[in-house]
């Protein structure tokens, strides 16, 4: 079992190593603890925490690798994975020596999206205020490789944990003693689909969810190739509740002894589990409670910047909802949903800057990104949203960078239930309504979110963009705030609009929509003819008749700038 520090390369390859990943050049103890990982990107530079362990997904000659480990040296890079198998020479053990960055390889078959999943695990990343490991039995709380080699030297066998859907928690050394079953297992994280049809056929998931002793599993005939390695499964339970399973690859049946402390172990995973999940909840109530403290501004913002590890940095801020029209019903959709988008944002920004965090507030998702445009942030935003797909249409808007995040504020601008800017009667420009957009930087983390809220408002209006800044939506903005003044004061329609609404009404005709065409076309009665499917002689009948309905004079640029705005208000 690891005694390695939990965030140590040597750790990483203690327990992944012979399954996963091979050290192919350099020293693993010869790092400080990691502090995150990070994608390799040739065309964008991340940011990179200190020490990082870097994925060079797609790297394949050995001139661009030993390039990438030599420009890692300077940054504090910890390791550099590559897919194997990696070529063998001088030139990579070189680079290796010069930057004291370790080569890695992945083994050919497992999946990168899975590594980054068990590395994020295992390194715990984006801990807040971490004081250092809870111990459970003798191990750090919530370590379950720790716990899973803890296990595998109890019972003398190869161990994997797994959840209820039999997806892999963690698993110990010594995989290479089972057969190509747990292998596959192993590389995809999930026990295969047709292994899991095999064991429910024979009744094993049944038995296993109704015993509390180990149950024995013999390899099946159907799959004497690849199933060979006889199972010994224990239930993990805390009272009723199905936690997950340990399975063990055993060439026989466990000795009583072994059999007992297996039943004993789970006992112990329940416990690791649970504190896995209390963490969990306890660490996101945290993180929201420090990341709204920061939108806040004020004395506490510096404070909560730096528990979250971003205090001086420039930040930016991203405003993320579902993509419901404004004033709609169930506006932001099931809870769940709204958390599952948050914390997909989050696995997305920490694969593009490990030090970025989210956090849930009210119906509206709220990222700071420590990146100085607002441009690459919008980039950002975009890739998230083309990943999220249209199963989860949602919006994002963004602020300007933040030139001082911790910059005290005495006042806030009011925001709505939902999380967006709302400007009251009487409010001054410090209120954010009708205050300019700033195309540079912004002084304060609470400015920054009133302008992403702002634009995030004017994207759940339906103008048909999913990511915009407030300067690129600013005159949207400026009519949706203008109506919500104009709806607290209780105005309605006047002067020739509201004659000719009542007209309309009267007599079933579309005087108003006439209108709307004209000024959509600047004056062109031939193109708003088209737009509205009628004859330009119909169309111009309908001018004048409007003129005469509404005592509008169409000449006067005062009277056609009072229309258009009454219809932008009121109507459109």
């Amino acid at each position: 079992m690891s005694q390695l520090p939990r965030a140590s390369l040597g750790r990483v390859l203690d327990d992944l190593g012979a399954t996963l990943l091979e050290l192919v050049h350099g020293d693993p103890l010869s790092t400080e603890p990691i502090a995150g990982i990070a994608i390799h990107d040739p065309y964008d530079e991340p940011h990179l925490p200190t020490p990082a362990l870097v994925l060079g997904v797609g790297l394949r000659e050995p001139a661009e690798i030993a390039a990438l480990l030599r420009a890692l040296g300077p940054q504090g890079a910890a390791g550099l994975i590559v897919r194997g198998p990696v070529p063998l020479g001088d030139e990579l053990r070189l680079a290796a020596e010069e930057s004291g960055v370790a080569l890695l390889a992945l083994t050919r078959g497992a999946s990168w999206a899975q590594l980054a999943a068990l590395l994020r695990s295992m390194l715990s990343q984006g801990d807040v205020g971490d004081v250092g490991p809870e111990m459970l039995g003798g191990l750090p709380s919530g370590d379950l490789f720790a716990l899973a080699n803890a296990v595998a030297a109890l019972v003398d066998a190869p161990v994997t944990i797994e959840d209820p859907d039999s997806r892999v928690l963690a698993f110990s050394g010594r995989q290479e003693e089972a057969d190509e079953s747990r292998v596959e297992t192993i590389l995809g994280r999930q026990v295969p689909e047709r292994f899991a049809r095999i064991l429910s056929r024979a009744g094993v998931l049944r038995d296993l969810h109704r015993s509390a002793d180990p149950v024995f599993v013999a390899p099946p005939p159907t799959a004497p190739g690849e199933f060979s390695v006889p199972r010994v499964a224990v239930a993990v339970r805390a009272g009723d509740e199905f936690l997950g399973s340990i399975w063990a690859a055993v060439h026989e049946p466990l000795t009583p002894d072994r059999s007992r402390a297996f039943s004993d172990a789970a006992k112990l995973v329940a416990l690791h589990m649970l504190r896995l999940r209390a963490g969990a909840d306890v660490e996101r109530r945290l993180r929201t409670e420090l990341v709204g403290t920061a939108l806040e501004g004020g004395t506490g913002a510096r404070e909560a910047l730096a528990r979250l590890g971003l205090a001086d940095q420039p930040l930016i801020v991203l405003a993320l909802a579902p993509a419901a029209p404004d004033g709609a019903e169930d506006r932001s959709g099931p809870a769940a949903a709204r958390q599952r988008l948050a914390d997909a944002l989050a696995m997305h920004l920490s694969a593009v800057h490990a030090g970025s965090a989210v956090a849930l507030l009210g119906d509206v998702t709220y990222g700071l990104l420590p990146v100085t445009t607002s441009e690459r942030a919008a980039r950002v935003a975009t890739e998230f949203l083309d990943r999220v797909g249209d199963r989860v249409p949602a919006l994002i808007g963004v602020s300007p960078p933040v030139a001082s995040a911790a910059t005290p504020l005495t006042s806030r601008p009011a925001t709505s239930p939902a999380g967006t800017s709302s400007p009251r009667a009487g409010s001054t420009a410090s209120s954010g309504a009708f205050s300019a957009p700033r195309t540079g930087s912004v002084t304060s983390l609470a400015e920054a979110r009133a302008s992403a809220d702002r634009a995030l408002r004017v994207l759940r209006s339906g103008c048909g963009l999913r990511v915009a800044q407030l300067s690129d939506v600013y005159t949207r903005a400026m009519v949706l705030e203008l109506r919500d003044v104009l709806a607290a004061r209780g105005d309605t329609p006047t002067g020739p609009l509201a004659r000719l609404i009542a007209y309309d009404a009267e007599h079933n005709a579309n005087l108003v929509e006439t209108l709307a065409a004209w000024l959509d076309a600047f004056g062109d009665a031939v193109a708003a003819a088209a737009a509205l499917h009628v004859h330009p002689n119909t169309f111009r009948y309908r001018l004048r008749r409007l003129a005469e309905v509404g005592g509008l004079d169409l000449t006067d640029p005062d009277a056609r700038f009072g229309a258009m705005l009454q219809l932008r208000v009121f109507l459109i």
